[in-house]
């Protein structure tokens, strides 16, 4: 599932001015849609790259910008029974699809459905049958009507759930442990946009089950060519990525949040590993050190298994002195080892059960953190299949 953020920016905010500011905010905090009136589409189109959705209501007098500009995509509802300006019909039975309230705009790909009471509930219900999309904005937040449109039409269309603040775009996303697709979010305030837009990466990341396994071997191998991993956002003191050797198991490497006698702290990077090493990605998959470069985005960690994704802004391979660590897991079927090359240097950090440690005092004995997985992989993906590492 891709989770969405949509901001509400139509004329029931107020004159294009104040609008303008709603879509800049929406822009800038990594939104991925705004709503707007037909009118507006062109100078969205100007104010910078997000999709657009559009309706145009009988009931709301707007600045009617003509332009030629095509919206991303069309919704239905506003003005009309979506909202309550037409009368649902007294005998109402979920017979209505969305061709009855396209009307005059046979484009839309949209419904928008107010929820004002439990036949708007069945109305979008039968809407979201034939909508690409489906926004419902529930009267007083209320989460029954999510929680039963998540579980009867979730599947047929991309849900979007209205709401006010970040808090309730949190709950959207978690409702049902499944989740709306996306909130659209009515707020002029940029902090609840990029709280919402948070509440969305968080919704899409996932946690690792990260375990100890014991240190066997901590030898000096000589030199190779060592990879630091620079990304274009800070990591905190908890944070690192997973690497190694052999795809099924890899160490936790923490970040240079850590200032020492010999360098300042560089929270930006991780001194990852020999070239051949592997990276966990945001999509589960591995990539080798070597083959990372600008643009790439890789995944960072907690020590809890946290875990969220980070853009590669510069990648460093140098000739240093490594360690070659060796650790065992103990699996379901016994006990299993996995190793890596790592710098030999005071100021490469991995976490053990201790806390964060210097690579150069680890000692057979310690419990050093990992992420294991019982798979192959080809490249980056996982199989199944039998691949002998060592």
């Amino acid at each position: 599932m891709t989770r969405t953020v949509w901001v509400k920016a139509d004329g029931s905010v107020g004159d294009w001015e104040a609008r303008k500011r709603r879509i800049t905010a929406a822009i800038e905090a990594g939104a991925d849609w705004v709503l707007v009136d037909e009118g507006d589409v062109g100078r969205v189109r100007e104010l910078g790259d997000v999709n657009i959705a559009a309706f145009r209501s009988e009931a709301d007098v707007i600045d009617d910008a003509e332009s030629d500009a095509e919206a991303d995509a069309y919704f239905v509802g506003k003005g009309g029974e979506g909202d309550g300006t037409i009368d649902l019909p007294d005998d109402f039975s979920g017979s209505a699809d969305l061709s009855t309230i396209r009307r005059r705009d046979d484009r839309a790909q949209g419904a928008y459905v107010r929820v004002l009471g439990t036949e708007y509930e069945r109305f979008a219900e039968t809407a979201a049958t034939d909508a690409e999309f489906t926004i419902i904005v529930g009267e007083d937040w209320s989460i029954i009507p999510l929680e039963n449109l998540i579980a009867r039409v979730g599947e047929e269309t991309h849900l979007v759930a209205g709401a006010t603040t970040a808090a309730e775009a949190k709950t959207a996303f978690e409702t049902l442990e499944i989740g709306a697709d996306g909130v659209l979010l009515d707020a002029d305030a940029p902090d609840e946009i990029r709280g919402a837009v948070d509440a969305r990466d968080a919704a899409d990341r996932e946690t690792l089950d990260l375990r100890h396994a014991e240190v066997t071997a901590v030898e000096q191998t000589g030199m190779a060519d060592r990879v630091c991993i620079d990304t274009g956002s800070l990591m905190d003191d908890d944070e690192g990525m997973l690497i190694g050797s052999m795809s099924r198991g890899l160490f936790f490497v923490h970040a240079e949040t850590a200032e020492s006698p010999y360098v300042e702290s560089r929270p930006f990077r991780v001194n990852a590993g020999a070239v051949h090493a592997y990276v966990r990605n945001p999509e589960g998959g591995t990539n080798y050190l070597a083959e990372l470069s600008s643009g790439d985005e890789v995944q960072v960690v907690d020590t809890d298994g946290h875990t969220r994704e980070a853009i590669v802004g510069r990648v460093k391979i140098e000739k240093r002195p490594m360690f070659r660590l060796q650790a065992e897991v103990e699996t379901d079927d016994g006990v299993d080892r996995v190793e890596t090359l790592i710098q030999n240097a005071e100021t490469v950090k991995v976490a053990t059960s201790e806390g964060k440690t210097a690579v150069t005092d680890l000692e057979a004995g310690d419990e050093v953190l990992v992420y294991y997985e019982d798979v192959a992989r080809h490249f980056g993906e996982a199989v199944e299949e039998s691949i002998i590492e060592k």
